[in-house]
């Protein structure tokens, strides 16, 4: 009975049988396109890892962002979290139980919904009315594939006022180049919404009396933004400039 939640995976030779909803050859930036696309809440997945051979990673959808959290071998069981499994089938029914997951952020997380390695597609497709070219005398190397950089985060940030300085709790959502806040993280309409095309730089930042505080650089405006650990102010500050390379690479 257990083997329908299985399935054989020849070209993973560190495994013998995997869940249903592993899919091995899935990348983060494919996962989180996946579950923001066709998940919900509470839907998850498991699939390699870039961290190498014998990692694995379990992409999580939390509203509208995606969270990735390490699955480790460990001997011949499996490490996760503050959990250790002994073999691939206690790793399995642990996630039959709906655990709930928490970040760094606060956030806590029902596994409600696996997101199977195959999905039923429809066998339909599009009858081809007009085709002719646009341009003339191109080449394949022409072509530039281009797609806008995903990597989402979400959390709780203390954000200073633009007017009266005084600091307020926010909810904060990072979702390709819009960093939006929330009054709160049931609100459903932003506050206000950043485009991060226009922000220069994204630093610490020591001039506030406060700690794990940050700052964005906009022409218009520098906004002041502090995180309730050292570790949530870092990952912000990761992934944000990570977002501003990629789009001065053009991405």
């Amino acid at each position: 009975k257990f083997m329908s939640f299985l399935r054989i995976v020849d070209h993973v030779p560190e495994l013998e049988v995997c869940p249903l909803w592993y899919h091995s050859d899935l990348s983060r930036h494919a996962a989180e396109a996946l579950l923001l696309s066709n998940g919900s809440d509470g839907s998850y997945l498991l699939r390699n890892s870039n961290e190498g051979p014998g990692c694995f990673a379990l992409s999580v959808r939390a509203k509208d962002s995606v969270k990735h959290f390490h699955v480790m071998r460990k001997d011949s069981g499996y490490a996760f979290g503050f959990n250790e499994f002994a073999s691939l089938q206690d790793f399995v029914n642990h996630f039959a139980n709906q655990p709930l997951l928490g970040s760094d952020t606060g956030t806590l997380i029902v596994l409600k919904c696996p997101y199977p390695w195959r999905v039923e597609e429809p066998s339909i497709y599009e009858s081809v009315r007009v085709h002719t070219a646009i341009q003339t005398g191109r080449t394949e190397n022409d072509l530039v594939a281009n797609a806008p950089s995903l990597g989402t985060k979400e959390g709780y940030l203390v954000k200073q006022g633009a007017i009266v300085k005084n600091w307020k709790q926010r909810w904060f959502t990072l979702n390709r180049y819009e960093l939006k806040y929330f009054k709160d993280k049931m609100c459903e309409e932003p506050l206000r919404t950043l485009d991060l095309r226009a922000c220069s730089a994204v630093q610490f930042d020591y001039s506030q009396d406060r700690v794990n505080c940050f700052c964005l650089v906009f022409p218009e405006r520098t906004f002041y933004l502090c995180a309730k650990t050292g570790v949530e102010a870092d990952e912000w500050i990761k992934i944000l400039r990570w977002k501003l390379s990629q789009i001065r690479k053009g991405r």
